[in-house]
């Protein structure tokens, strides 16, 4: 149902949109500031893991991940996460649990590769443990900027 707004339109569908369009705008907002959080964060984890003596040497071919690595691969997933927030915010009527969800379960999947990357022991925990930085930053955060069920 429509009503009157102050200025003697009617507010309804384009009010809806606007909402919709404002929410849009805040969460790629918060998440690409998320997001830079995050590429600060995880290299400087990896840094410290290099400090203690992790190589992060990857044995099938013996290539080193530079920390600028840690900083690319964790924008573009963090990009990804906030595509999947967007389209359950257009798509879901429960978005931010299904966000929660999603990104747990693809946070798990991504500890697969170091499980069977062959590196030593110190290097398999730091891979794990800075999968596990990215998420803390965007899950909570994109979760919070999603609408929750409200009935």
């Amino acid at each position: 149902m429509n009503s009157m707004d102050d200025t003697g339109g009617f507010a309804g569908a384009a009010s809806d949109r606007t909402s919709h369009t404002h929410r849009l705008r805040g969460l790629t907002g918060t998440g690409f500031t998320a997001t830079l959080a995050a590429m600060v964060a995880t290299p400087l984890a990896a840094a410290l893991a290099q400090a203690v003596g992790v190589d992060f040497e990857i044995p099938n071919g013996g290539e080193t991940i530079p920390l600028s690595g840690f900083a690319v691969v964790t924008g573009f997933f963090s990009v990804v996460g906030i595509v999947i927030a967007v389209a359950l915010l257009r798509w879901s009527a429960r978005p931010a649990e299904r966000f929660v969800w999603t990104a747990v379960s693809l946070t798990a999947i991504s500890m697969i590769p170091p499980l069977l990357s062959g590196a030593n022991t110190a290097t398999i925990t730091a891979l794990l443990g800075l999968h596990l930085v990215p998420a803390t930053v965007m899950i909570p955060t994109l979760a919070r900027s999603l609408p929750t069920r409200t009935d």
